[in-house]
């Protein structure tokens, strides 16, 4: 059996859900009172927490009031959960990799609520790679970059930090899991705009992985 578990994040690693994400996000936020782009989430705010963006865009524009703010949330979850089940599709080559790395145990770890982490996997067909092992910020009152949401997952995994292998696309993905003192591959999807952080692995497409994980076990072993 291998000694490393993989930690997975959910958006914009299995599933290609931001840029629905930012569309629904910054027509919400815009109505709202809040202007914001959907380029503006895809460039700054990849894998942040919903209301961290609203505080950073209520300093710009002034604050909403709590009535305006808690129905423009709802909303936003409710029209992303809407789009999800007819446009969401899976990162490529993702289901094949997932398949080539049985033998690993795997979870998902991500910053959002566990019912959309749920209706990610689901609509995509992914979620019997992963079952019940999801684990959701909201959840924990965790969210990355703060280290909490992984060595949870991992503890609960069975796991130490150091024989466990973060795969993200965030940069507080990639924040989170070197804190937390875990191997981190950073799934690069932009690589002409994006720089993967010192101490992380660079892949550019999921197919990379199974090499990826392959070279971290021969490591491991070499250690034991």
């Amino acid at each position: 059996m291998s000694q490393l578990c993989l930690l997975f994040d959910c958006d914009g690693t299995l599933v290609d859900s931001e840029p629905l994400l930012a569309e629904v996000m910054a027509d919400t936020l815009t109505r709202a009172g809040l202007p914001f782009a959907a380029r503006e989430y895809m460039e700054r705010f990849r894998g942040v927490r919903f209301m961290n963006i609203v505080a950073e865009l209520e300093r710009r524009h002034g604050a909403l009031t709590d009535a305006v703010r808690d129905a423009a949330e709802i909303e936003m979850r409710r029209t992303l959960a809407e789009r999800m089940l007819r446009e969401l599709q899976p990162i490529p080559n993702v289901r094949d990799t997932l398949e080539t790395l049985g033998a690993y145990p795997r979870c998902v770890a991500s910053n959002g609520p566990e019912h959309k982490i749920r209706t990610a996997l689901d609509s995509t067909g992914l979620r019997p790679f992963f079952d019940d092992r999801l684990f959701s910020g909201y959840t924990l009152n965790s969210w990355k970059p703060d280290p909490w949401l992984f060595l949870h997952a991992a503890r609960t995994m069975g796991f130490a930090p150091e024989h466990c292998v973060v795969i993200d696309d965030a940069a507080v993905g990639v924040a989170a899991g070197l804190k937390a003192g875990m191997r981190v591959v950073h799934i690069n999807r932009f690589p002409d705009a994006e720089t993967t952080p010192s101490g992380a692995i660079c892949m550019t497409d999921m197919s990379q992985l199974p090499g990826i994980v392959a070279q971290l076990d021969q490591l491991e072993a070499i250690a034991r």
